[in-house]
């Protein structure tokens, strides 16, 4: 007899459907065979599969059993084909009715005893189940709140297959998960860093600011000590919160990637801070089977690269694309995937090995070509695709044994949120969500220089001979400084501020 029941797996970041057909036949020895390219952990569901049946109370079929898991030419990955194979074979052998298979999709690892596991990429296949026309969804009580994020699908939980088997066969009924209300998510702003901690800093503080409200990338050089990464890692709480999308873009990666854990959603901005040894594939992602890498963990938030050039020089010259574009395609013989990567880079360094190159009162030990060496780690065009470069000077004295808070993340984060909702009114009508994403067809579009600002950015390409990015650059930090001061066009002052952001060697 032949059944055929609904799965899915994930490939890059999206759902993919798959039909899990199975027969049962008395003819021929009994064999239990899995077809349609399974991986090996595909392969190991005949024995979970058997012993959950019989652990269930259920006689496994004493026949020749074939699951096939079509399209057969898409390779089919991990253990959440266990629970739709399981039904598959009840339901060939004539054990479950098949009136509830047709609209129904199954996704689960079973675990000897019958209990039903979580899988990672749920988010991925709910929403791909929807664009099938798929009514039902069962799945693990732990996959069950991630997929209520989806609105209209009834999701069921189940803790064990006999309850699932029970129930296809009318014999109890299940409850299904209530929809998650993205009205109700109240974001608790808990932050280990908050600005009013950090004495001093003043220029440094406006900066990331500045690269708050805009989207911007930003780089921070200066000695050790001085506070760059206490800085960075008080960023997050200066930021705007996530909107509905973009929760549900961020959430869908770290499904992907099984990082969600106890959390149902990502509702936070992510802040990614990979070690300085941390592989070129970890960074932009790939391997064998291509999973997203830090900077598409980073989507919609910030990554962090502490030690900007200790990091391999193959590494960083990697990131000049995504940075560009704002996603990465990740090619390999099997075909390609492309991953989203639209995050702020947020970099720290010293000036040279030892640290102390310009410091007010230790001297530099280091040679003039070490320094070359150490700099040159950096390119230029990598240096050139990030916005703001920003020195961070020692603190000094006074300021640090005073007893004066600085301004706190809160009152800061309010002039960025009015920022925001004014890039956000006037991007409603495109892709692009803040000044930082402009192209030069945007720049063109929306920012508006009045006649003395218009002078004195003609004056600064010509004496600083700044590149073409660099010239738009300009012009993006220097509307993210008039949003910040609620202006409509940018002004002389604007430019002049924006001008001091740029690297020392074009100013």
């Amino acid at each position: 007899m032949l059944s055929k029941v609904y799965s899915a797996t994930t490939m890059g970041l999206d759902g993919i459907l798959i039909e899990v057909e199975v027969d049962v036949t008395n003819r021929g020895f009994p064999t239990f065979t899995i077809v349609g390219l399974p991986d090996k952990a595909v392969d190991e569901a005949k024995e979970r599969v058997r012993a959950a049946i019989i652990n269930a109370g259920f006689k496994m079929p004493d026949s020749r059993i074939t699951v096939n898991l079509a399209p057969a030419d898409i390779p089919k990955i991990g253990s959440g084909f266990d629970l739709p194979i399981a039904i598959g074979i009840l339901a060939a052998a004539g054990l479950i009715k098949q009136d509830k298979l047709n609209k129904s999709l199954f996704l689960g690892e079973l675990s000897l005893d019958g209990k039903i596991r979580e899988v990672p990429g749920v988010l991925s296949v709910v929403l791909a189940a929807k664009k099938k026309n798929i009514d039902s969804i069962f799945l693990s009580l732990k996959n069950a709140f991630e997929a209520s994020i989806v609105e209209g699908l009834t999701i069921y939980p189940i803790l064990k297959l006999l309850d699932l088997i029970l129930y296809l066969n009318g014999n109890i009924n299940l409850s299904a998960q209530p929809h998650f209300n993205f009205n109700d998510v109240k974001v608790k702003e808990i932050f280990d860093f908050d600005f009013a901690d950090i004495k001093g800093q003043v220029a440094a503080k406006r900066g990331l600011e500045i690269a708050a409200a805009g989207f911007h990338n930003l780089h921070l050089t200066g000695p050790p000590g001085a506070g760059k990464t206490m800085l960075s890692r008080a960023f997050p709480s200066i930021l705007s919160p996530l909107e509905k999308e973009e929760i549900l873009e961020v959430s869908k990666i770290y499904s992907v990637c099984g990082l969600l854990n106890n959390l149902s959603i990502i509702n936070k901005r992510p802040f990614r801070s990979p070690h300085h040894t941390t592989s070129r594939i970890g960074l932009i992602g790939g391997g064998s089977t291509p999973t997203p890498g830090e900077i598409s963990l980073a989507h919609r938030g910030v990554l962090f690269l502490d030690e900007f050039p200790e990091f391999p020089r193959s590494t960083l010259e990697s990131l000049r694309q995504p940075l560009e574009d704002g996603m990465v395609v990740i090619s390999r013989a099997s075909g390609s995937l492309t991953f989203p990567c639209q995050f702020i880079l947020l970099a720290a360094s010293n000036p040279c090995p030892c640290g102390y190159l310009g410091h007010p009162k230790k001297a530099c030990r280091c040679s003039p070509s070490l320094v070359l060496k150490y700099k040159k780690r950096l390119s230029g065009p990598l240096l050139d695709r990030i916005d703001m470069h920003i020195e961070v000077p020692p603190v000094e004295e006074d300021k640090l044994v005073s007893d004066i808070l600085s301004e706190s993340s809160l009152k800061i984060k309010e002039r960025v949120m009015k920022a925001y909702e004014r890039q956000k009114k006037r991007f409603k009508d495109t892709k692009i969500k803040n000044n930082g994403r402009m192209t030069p067809a945007d720049i063109k579009k929306f920012c508006h220089l009045n006649s003395h600002a218009h002078d004195l950015l003609k004056q600064a390409i010509s004496r600083f001979n700044l590149s073409a990015r660099s010239y738009f650059k300009i012009i993006k930090i220097s509307q993210t400084i008039a949003d910040l001061q609620e202006k409509e066009k940018i002004e002389a002052v604007h430019i002049a501020e924006a001008l001091q952001f740029r690297l020392k060697e074009e100013v």
